[in-house]
């Protein structure tokens, strides 16, 4: 009896393990992350906006940029893979994709860290601006299809 329940947990290991192993993992998408801000902003509430709030904006403002610009070539909208655009999924491809999600991380924390150690330094009128640059480079996004060439 306890051969045969022994053997019936190797054989469920197997079989589980195998499953496992031939599962395909997700296929990467060019633009991944936050890509979206919660709300656009006028002059005059940012002006009554204490720093440490505009400080919050501006920095969530350079994560959705620093996810979505570098691959607007590709897409625009998250989600979006190599095979999608006919881009051929070979291992390289691959490689690239992965490389390039890496680095685009790696710069983000770098940048984010930077930001917050000498950003409240910064004139709080500039940082409006850049806040309201910012979320118009970003409403620019829904006119980027008209610029394509159909």
């Amino acid at each position: 009896m306890k051969a045969k329940l022994l053997l019936l947990v190797i054989a469920l290991f197997c079989v589980s393990t195998i499953t496992y192993a031939q599962k395909k993992s997700k296929p990467l998408s060019f633009i991944s992350g936050k890509v979206n801000i919660s709300k656009y902003h006028e002059r005059e509430e940012l002006d009554r906006m204490p720093k440490g709030k505009l400080l919050q904006l501006y920095i969530e403002r350079i994560e959705v940029i620093v996810n979505i610009l570098p691959n607007i070539a590709f897409a625009t909208n998250p989600n979006v893979t190599m095979s999608d655009i006919g881009i051929p999924n070979t291992k390289e491809n691959k490689k690239a994709l992965e490389e390039n999600i890496e680095a685009s991380e790696v710069y983000f924390d770098s940048t984010i860290e930077f930001q917050k150690k000498i950003l409240p330094y910064s004139d709080t009128s500039d940082l409006i601006s850049a806040i309201l640059f910012y979320e118009s480079t970003l409403k620019s996004l829904y006119t980027y299809n008209d610029f394509k060439s159909n």
